[in-house]
C-alpha cells in the first residue's frame, strides 16, 4: 500500500466537512438509530420507496459507498480512511444482513461493492477481536 499523501489527507478533511453537512448529519443519525434491517422486507418496511427513511438510507449508504469508491478507485490511501472513521464499518455491518436479497432483487450483483470492499480491509486492520466488539455493540 503506498504512503498517504497531502491529498489524501484534503480528501479525508473534505469528507468530514461534508458528514457535518445539517442533511447527511440528520440521515446519519437515523441510520444509527434506525438501520437495523435482517431481511429484505424489513429494509423496505423502514427504508423502503416512498417511506420517511429511504432519502435518509439512500444518502447514508450512498455517501459511504462514495467515499469507499476513492479508496477502490485508487486515489484515497485506504490506510488513513479506515484510521479516521469508524462509522462506514458501522454503515456496512448494519447493511450486510439485506445485501445478497437486494442484490438479487435489484439484479445488481455491484450494489454496494466499495462499501463491502473497504469494510472488509477495515476489518482486517482492526483485527479481530477489536472487530467482534465492534459489531457486538453495532448489533446491539
Amino acid at each position: 500500500m503506498s504512503k498517504a499523501t497531502y491529498d489524501d489527507v484534503n480528501l479525508i478533511l473534505r469528507l468530514y466537512d461534508i458528514r457535518r453537512e445539517e442533511k447527511l448529519r440528520a440521515a446519519r443519525s437515523w441510520y444509527g438509530a434506525n438501520f437495523k434491517p435482517k431481511t429484505m422486507a424489513e429494509l423496505n418496511a423502514i427504508a423502503g420507496p416512498g417511506t420517511e427513511g429511504n432519502p435518509m438510507f439512500r444518502q447514508v449508504v450512498s455517501y459511504w459507498d462514495m467515499a469507499a469508491s476513492f479508496v477502490t478507485a485508487g486515489v484515497l490511501n485506504e490506510e488513513l480512511l479506515v484510521q479516521n472513521t469508524r462509522e462506514l464499518l458501522l454503515v456496512w455491518l448494519r447493511l450486510k444482513p439485506v445485501v445478497g436479497e437486494v442484490r438479487i432483487a435489484f439484479k445488481d450483483p455491484n450494489a454496494w461493492k466499495n462499501l463491502e470492499t473497504v469494510a472488509e480491509a477495515y476489518e482486517k486492520h482492526i483485527g479481530p477481536e477489536a472487530f467482534a466488539a465492534f459489531a457486538a455493540r453495532v448489533a446491539s
